[in-house]
């Protein structure tokens, strides 16, 4: 997966996507997917490294069908909630602090 962290006012947003669909662009009736933009573009990570800085945000959108699995098993999202474009899943996710 290749991940981008954005510092934000709000603290670290984490823009997660699968590396075999990076730099693409993906549309569906009127939406748009653009995974070449600097948003995604940020460094390849192994899951366990992941999980382990995910603690650290607030919001983590996440493009691709490993990247949003891997939210769905540690919990930090539903099936039910992700969304598809071109049959591509997506999904976002805000994290609340203890």
């Amino acid at each position: 997966m290749i991940v981008k962290v954005h510092s934000t006012p709000n603290g670290k947003l984490f823009a997660i996507c699968d590396s075999d669909i990076l730099g693409r662009v993906f549309e569906e009736k009127g939406r748009q997917l653009d995974l070449s933009s600097r948003f995604y573009q940020g460094e390849e990570m192994p899951e366990h490294e992941l999980g382990k800085l995910l603690k650290d945000c607030y919001v983590i959108n996440a493009v691709g069908k490993k990247s949003v699995a891997f939210l769905v098993r540690l919990k930090l999202i539903d099936d039910k909630n992700v969304m598809t474009i071109d049959n591509i899943p997506y999904a976002q996710c805000a994290i609340s602090p203890l």
